[in-house]
């Protein structure tokens, strides 16, 4: 029988170490727990234990000091870093220091033991969790498990020149955590550059990305140099990555597989040493099927897949997200900083928000010039946020809604609108259908009047994390 292995928790709350002995209190792991930093260093030190779970802020030596200390001498022992403070920071200050595992509190103790039982696999096999380097902070806010699924991936990317591809609707924040991701890397001393396919003119594409030579074309009068000679050494930000056209989507695979190009109208190949990070809101997958978007250009890209939630699956953030917003628009303006009321706050909350986080900060910018008072009501909120009571939606009211959604999206401009639109339709109805059943696929399946095989498939496409449970 394998002998118990040692967990030692290290957190000034006396309730969570009362939480984790329980939850920890399993016959094959044996629990030591202490209030402070410092005496924990001292067993650790003297008798190193398979894993170790510290809180980060405590009075005296804190979580990462601890951490530092304990990996001078075992550089090989996980160490799960807790935190109450569940932002950005704290998710890269830990990965920094060599954390195997970030866990933001509240959490859940099932998730905590799982956490507990995977550092042990991982301490017994001698693998070493790899440091993260210094960076600078993004400003991402977010305490929502999604969140800080992306915080993760941020940390754990940070001594990485891999490419990333972020999915989420538009206004989700995508080329907030392209920022992030340049800046918490070995390339963050060096340019990120950043550009949306979707703004560019076909016929101007590869000379944006490629740049061109005096006289490749009419209006050509000098040499110019493209983003990729711009972010040279740097990161590359190639937002809505689905709407490339095929000519260009094959110029840059060969760009992505050589490291080198020719500008428009040139003969000498341009090398480049250049990380790119792609962002799209559409399903580049059922493009790929369509044979609008290359397979191999797809696979080059989706290496490293970083999901943002919409706004409304992240609800307890937007409180906070307010309050941040409404400070930098008066920092901006150069004003006070308006207040949200509780029952502003809250009637926030509720709302669909189909344009996301995006749609948020253009309504505290509009809130920090059109309230009249410093406290913003429910009454001062703009007419299309006051209309109907949140949450008021009545069965057929998703109709009216719906046509609302597309009327805007074409009104700003969107194209493509069923490949956006028909797969969230069926993610929603496969999410709320697996609740409806605790999880169970077979009869999810009958409720939405699919086989399994065709869940199964669905779950593979849009839910992969789901596809194996």
């Amino acid at each position: 029988m394998t002998d118990a292995a040692r967990i030692v928790i290290v957190d000034d709350d006396r309730a969570i170490r009362w939480v984790l002995e329980r939850a920890l209190a399993q016959p094959d792991l044996q629990v030591e727990c202490f209030e402070r930093a410092d005496r924990a260093l001292e067993r650790v030190l003297a008798n190193p234990p398979e894993v170790l779970l510290t809180d980060i802020r405590m009075p005296g030596l804190d979580g990462l000091d601890l951490m530092a200390r304990v990996r001078e001498s075992h550089p090989d022992l996980p160490v799960i870093v807790m935190t109450a403070h569940s932002d950005l920071d704290s998710a890269v200050a830990s990965y920094q220091g060599g954390a195997f595992e970030y866990l933001p509190k509240p959490f859940d103790v099932d998730e905590a033991l799982a956490l507990v039982r995977r550092a042990v696999a991982h301490a017994r096999e001698r693998q070493s969790p790899a440091a993260v380097p210094e960076g600078l902070t993004a400003e991402i806010i977010g305490e929502a498990p999604a969140m800080q699924e992306v915080f993760r991936a941020i940390g754990r990317l940070s001594q990485s020149h891999i490419t990333v591809l972020i999915n989420g609707e538009s206004g989700t924040g995508k080329e907030r955590v392209a920022q992030a991701l340049h800046q918490h890397s070995p390339r963050a001393s060096h340019p990120f550059i950043a550009l949306n396919m979707a703004a560019i003119p076909k016929d101007l594409m590869e000379s944006e990305l490629f740049g061109h030579e005096k006289g490749a074309f009419t209006g050509a009068t000098a040499q110019r140099r493209g983003r990729f000679e711009q972010a040279d050494g740097g990161t590359l930000f190639l937002d809505e990555i689905g709407d490339m056209p095929p000519d260009t989507q094959t110029r840059l695979l060969r760009v992505l597989a050589d490291g080198e190009f020719y500008r428009v109208g040139g003969h000498t190949p341009v090398k480049v040493d250049v990380r790119i990070i792609a962002a799209t809101h559409q399903h580049l997958e059922r493009l790929v099927e369509d044979g609008r978007f290359r397979e191999d250009l797809f696979h080059r890209l989706n290496v490293i897949r970083v999901h943002l939630p919409r706004l409304a699956e992240r609800r307890e953030d937007i409180p906070r997200l307010a309050r941040h917003f409404l400070a930098e628009a008066a920092k901006e303006l150069d004003t006070e900083i308006k207040v949200l009321t509780r029952e502003a706050e809250q009637h926030l909350t509720r709302l669909s928000w189909p344009g996301n986080v995006r749609q948020l900060e253009n309504t505290c910018r509009w809130l920090t010039v059109m309230a009249s008072g410093r406290e913003v009501l429910v009454d001062d909120l703009p007419p299309e946020l006051r209309q109907r009571e949140a949450g008021e939606v009545s069965p057929g009211d998703w109709r009216a809604a719906f046509r609302d959604w597309a009327d805007r999206a074409l009104a700003a401009g969107h194209t493509h609108l069923l490949e956006e639109a028909v797969p969230d339709f069926e993610k929603i109805l496969i999410e709320t259908a697996l609740r409806h059943t605790g999880g169970r696929k077979g009869e999810a399946a009958e409720l939405l009047g699919w086989g399994r095989n065709t869940l199964t498939r669905k779950l593979k496409t849009l839910l992969p994390a789901l596809a194996d449970d």
